[in-house]
């Protein structure tokens, strides 16, 4: 990102009086870990993906929702900012969100930066139920115009099985990437049923995911991201852990273990018995792992760091994590 974008908000953001973002370093990946002996073996250079589930508007607020978090930490015009400076800080080539229900505002400040976008949303968004709301929430995919071309751009509602047409959404975009000899790529992006009791559901999901990417990709390389709303545990992660798609989560390369994070979303809400904390790992960034090799990925905060009243806070925007890794192409 140039420095012009980064200070603009950094500099609106020091005349609120508002805390910085937290820290984050950037951990590079050795590149045995995929299957790669030497560089030679992979394409220079690398290009960024970003997953984000920035949490909407409409949705921050509530009476059992972030009991902890400080109301003016939920205010429009202080979030957008930690909200613009999340997105522009670490410079990505392609940006995948959720919960976008100001499209049109990230839109035109994403586009000073330039880049373009799409954005497709839900049919019936909870956003909409809310007083006041800013339209309906959905996801988005922005890429750099000078970086990507794009192909094609499908967005489609996921069906059940029966052919019912449910209330979540998936972006896939066909593109080339410029600086990498105009490999062609499909980049997709996400966000499956939430809530506890529907497991099942999830579960159809992915599986209506994979065959639309099997259908649609062919054998190009895929990056699948997104906020499952499943953990690990869930079939909806192992349904596309173990399809033909041949995928690999980017963030497990963090750990030895070949581990998913200990979490990617942390909470406290209120509850008729009292407060909760919600700590799990439910978003997401697949890749071909056949086709592409993941070079770095962009640390997450410790709890220590996010402190006990988790998240959103002052500190941060949302109450997911940001997910950044940089991907490069298997010769």
């Amino acid at each position: 990102m140039s420095n012009h974008h980064e200070k603009r908000y950094q500099k609106e953001r020091s005349e609120k009086n508002l805390p910085p973002l937290f820290k984050r370093q950037l951990f590079k990946v050795d590149l045995s870990r995929n299957c790669v002996s030497s560089s030679s073996e992979i394409e220079q250079p690398s290009f960024r993906i970003m997953q984000w589930n920035l949490l909407a508007q409409a949705l921050s607020k509530g009476g059992d929702n972030f009991i902890l978090c400080p109301p003016d930490a939920l205010v429009w015009d202080i979030r957008k900012l930690h909200i613009m400076e999340e997105i522009l800080t670490p410079d990505p080539t392609i940006v995948c969100l959720q919960e976008v229900d100001h499209f049109k505002y990230i839109e035109t400040e994403l586009g000073k930066a330039g880049y373009k976008g799409t954005f497709f949303p839900k049919p019936f968004s909870p956003c909409l139920d809310i007083t006041p709301n800013y339209g309906p929430d959905g996801c988005a995919i922005f890429w750099k115009s000078d970086a990507v071309d794009v192909i094609n751009i499908k967005s489609v509602i996921i069906k059940e099985p029966t052919g019912y047409e449910t209330n979540q959404v998936c972006i896939v975009i066909h593109m080339k990437l410029k600086q990498s000899n105009n490999r062609e790529l499909f980049v997709a992006a996400t966000h499956l049923k939430a809530k506890k009791g529907y497991d099942q559901v999830r579960h159809l999901q992915s599986k209506f995911i994979d065959k639309l990417l099997k259908e649609t990709c062919g054998d190009s390389p895929v990056i699948l991201c997104g906020d499952f709303n499943a953990d690990p545990s869930e079939k909806a992660y192992k349904e596309l852990m173990s399809s033909g798609l041949e995928l690999s989560s980017a963030y497990t390369f963090l750990s030895d273990n070949l581990e998913e994070p200990p979490f990617t979303t942390t909470k406290v809400r209120g509850s008729p018995l009292g407060p909760v904390t919600y700590c799990r790992t439910i978003d997401f960034v697949l890749f071909s792992k056949n086709k592409l090799a993941v070079s770095s990925i962009l640390k997450f905060p410790t709890e220590e760091e996010i402190g006990e009243k988790r998240l959103p806070s002052f500190n941060y925007p949302s109450d997911h994590l940001s997910l950044v890794c940089d991907f490069q192409f298997k010769k």
